[in-house]
Order: structure tokens, then sequence, then C-alpha cells
């Protein structure tokens, strides 16, 4: 009872804290940002934690496998970083920021 108004006692059930990763953070932040609507029926319906636990994982799987197919078929193998470690690193910050890119636009912004 608030003033002359009864007013439903609204409550939602506890949910664990669950640790978020680099792109489940992302993934909540732009939900936030450019879907409110999306974001509150996820939170509301206690399925926004599965929802960026599966984002987490499917990005960070995407992330992975093209990281690999990327350097086999850029040549950047344990034999290069053994004979030119700067080339190696230099080439697998490439690729990491490309795939990072890549993730990003087909998994957190889709």
């Amino acid at each position: 009872m608030q003033g002359d108004y009864l007013l439903p006692d609204l409550t939602m059930p506890e949910q664990p804290e669950l640790s978020m990763g680099r792109y489940a953070r992302m993934r909540k932040k732009f939900l936030k940002e450019h879907h409110k609507v999306r974001y509150y029926n996820l939170l509301t319906s206690c399925a926004l934690n599965e929802h960026l636990n599966d984002t987490e994982r499917r990005a960070n799987e995407m992330e992975q496998m093209l990281t690999e197919q990327m350097a086999a078929s850029e040549g950047v193998t344990e034999n290069l970083k053994a004979t030119d470690m700067m080339s190696w690193v230099r080439k697998m910050n490439s690729i990491r920021s490309r795939v990072q890119e890549i993730v990003m636009a087909e998994v957190i912004f889709a």
C-alpha cells in the first residue's frame, strides 16, 4: 500500500552471479544501448545469463577456429615462431585483430 494505491510487489527470482567474459560483456552493453526491449525481455524472463553465456561460448569457438584457419592459410607455423619470433608475433597480432573484428560483427553486433 502506497498512500491510496495498491502497488504489486514484483521481484525477480534470484539468479547466480556468473563471471562474464569479454564477449558477454560487450553483448550485454550492446543490447542495453541499442536493443533495450530485447534486453529487458531477456532480463525479465531470466534468460539473460543463459543468452550471454551462449554468446560467449559461440564467440570463443569462432575466434579459435578462425585464428587456426587464418594462421594455416598465411603460413604462420611453429617453425616460423622458432626462426623469426618478431615476424610470427606481428602476423599473429594481425590475425587476432582481424578475427576479433569478424567475431564482433557476426556474433556480438548481430
